[in-house]
């Protein structure tokens, strides 16, 4: 199939290489055009100078940048994505953005006789390279339908959450939960240090039982070791979180330990820990 990625990225780059790797005829784009030439190198696909042109012809555009500001920069315009994608295509949105703008945006491609996708993603970097990750989908069943085997080369899992924004709510989910779990770790690991306990034998006993978590197996020997310059960076969460807040208001669902966290991460960019992994949470305690 001919397919197009929108941003190279440290999630796209991956994503857009699997796609290639599972036989799709792939183009990219980038706005830093040294990325998008060392990605062809790489994977032997092609690229393009502008959204437009790599959406051309293409059955699905998969598009993953920074957030709602950037999304529109690359749909939108003479030169984005929805000006270059024929009618009866689809755009899917692997952004973390709002969900007014994937309601937005599908509003406009349905205009033109195109399809839209929200389609956030969980897993990380390490998800991404490794195809493993899981995508919360917003849109209608049988566009969902025509794009899932496609996604099957990056992704261990997708499912169809509900209408258009749907996709964006339950990563703003998704975020909410992993906030608080990462908040325990560090909390409960800050505790075994002071009280002597070994952190190998701690971790291979609870993660047995019921406090087991992804962030626990994938992060106590670095949240243990103080190392953090890797995964996903404290600044993407606050972006997210932000997103979450916002919809939270307008739902009236409070947030109050979410907004504990937050304050926390705000902490640690004021440490200078901006890209620091999402788990130097512990770092306060250090």
């Amino acid at each position: 199939m001919k397919v197009a990625f929108i941003g190279l990225g440290v999630m796209g780059y991956p994503m857009a290489g699997h796609l290639q790797k599972a036989g799709h005829d792939v183009c990219v784009y980038n706005r830093s055009v040294a990325k998008a030439e060392k990605w062809q190198a790489e994977f032997s696909g092609t690229y393009a100078k502008t959204p437009a042109l790599a959406a051309k012809d293409c059955a699905i555009v998969f598009c993953c940048v920074g957030n709602d500001d950037d999304v529109r920069q690359v749909v939108l315009g003479e030169q984005g994505i929805l000006a270059g994608m024929p009618k009866g295509s689809i755009l899917v949105d692997h952004t973390t953005a709002s969900a007014n703008i994937a309601r937005e945006l599908a509003d406009i491609a349905n205009k033109q006789e195109q399809c839209f996708l929200d389609a956030p993603v969980s897993g990380g970097q390490a998800g991404a390279i490794n195809g493993a990750l899981t995508v919360m989908v917003g849109g209608e069943a049988e566009v969902f339908a025509k794009a899932q085997p496609v996604m099957e080369s990056y992704a261990r899992f997708s499912q169809l959450m509900g209408d258009v924004g749907s996709g964006q709510l339950a990563k703003m989910v998704n975020q909410i939960c992993i906030a608080g779990v990462v908040q325990g770790l560090a909390e409960g690991f800050n505790f075994a240090e002071k009280v002597g306990l070994d952190p190998q034998a701690l971790v291979e006993t609870l993660s047995k039982g019921a406090a087991g978590s992804w962030q626990m197996e994938n992060r106590y020997k670095t949240m243990f070791a103080g190392e953090y310059d890797f995964g996903f960076a404290v600044d993407w969460m606050r972006k997210d979180l932000a997103i979450a807040f916002e919809e939270a208001k307008k739902s009236d669902a409070p947030l109050p330990m979410t907004q504990m966290v937050d304050e926390f991460y705000q902490q640690i960019q004021e440490r200078g820990g901006n890209r620091w992994d999402t788990s130097s949470l512990i770092s306060r305690f250090k």
